[in-house]
Parts: C-alpha cells; structure tokens; sequence
C-alpha cells in the first residue's frame, strides 16, 4: 500500500462527488468520532473548485449534521492548488504531482499537519495531525469517487 498514484492535474482528478468516512481521534482524551457524507467538487465561476461537504458528525455518541466549503484556486504551478477557507483566508497548498503531499497551516498555537495521498483513480486519503497547548487530534479521511472513471486521464504516464 506504499505505492501513490501520480496525479497531473489536482483539479481535474478532485472535480466531481466523492463518498468521504472520516474518523476523528482526541489522542489526550482517547475519544472518538466519525463524520459520514459527501464532498462534492464544483466548479467556481472565476476558475478552480468549491469544496462542499455535508454529512452527520458523531461524537460522544451525539449525531449532528456537519458541513463545510473550501476553495480549490488553481496554483502558481500549473496542476498544483491554492486552498482557501469559503471566506477566502489561506488554508494550505496541494500537489499530487507524485501522489502524495505533505501541507502545514498554522492557527493560532495550533498546527494542522495534512498528508494528502492518492490511491489510484477513484480513492484517495487526508491525514490530519492537530497539535498545540490544547489539541492533539488525529483525523483520517477517505473519499471514494461516486462516479468511477472519471479522472483515469489525470494519471502521470
């Protein structure tokens, strides 16, 4: 499972709806939730992708539905990312071009520590690190695309 899946163009291989399971992991406090729904990846008039997820979040046996957007812009190398929160502050960068990246965002004393890895064409998975005077979070995402086929182009080869 070591090998990753090259991708050329991170927006052409995100664009679309993805299945997401997402484990949360209080690594202090030894709690855990899970976060159930769907990513979908659309296009944004001015270029790129808006990120909308939605799903029920459960923690501590409490079931809620959950949601968020992102912004996927294009980045300053073609086929890379400039991710942005929906009010436009910077979150982080992305590159698939090896089929895995490694991307830091510090808030306030906290740093998220995000590794994205690509699967193969139609999966791929975030691990997120949360660490600072209060957190230390562990949150594993896995998408899988609704939608198979679709980004079998975006493969380096």
């Amino acid at each position: 499972m070591g090998e990753f899946w090259p991708v050329r163009d991170a927006l052409a291989y995100l664009a679309g709806s993805w299945r997401v399971e997402r484990t949360v992991r209080d690594r202090a406090s030894g709690d855990e939730g899970r976060f159930e729904g769907t990513t979908i990846f659309g296009p944004l008039a001015e270029g790129g992708l808006l990120h909308h997820e939605s799903g029920t979040f459960t923690w501590r046996g409490v079931s809620r539905p959950a949601e968020r957007t992102l912004r996927f812009l294009p980045g300053p190398v073609p086929g890379t990312v400039d991710v942005r929160f929906a009010d436009g502050r910077p979150f982080h960068d992305l590159d698939l071009a090896t089929g895995r990246h490694v991307a830091d965002h510090p808030c306030a004393a906290d740093l998220y520590r995000g590794e994205f890895t690509v699967r193969d064409a139609d999966r791929w998975r975030t691990v997120w690190r949360v660490g600072g005077p209060a957190k230390d979070l562990l949150l594993t995402t896995e998408y899988v695309r609704e939608t198979a086929g679709r980004a079998g182009q975006a493969r380096e080869g």
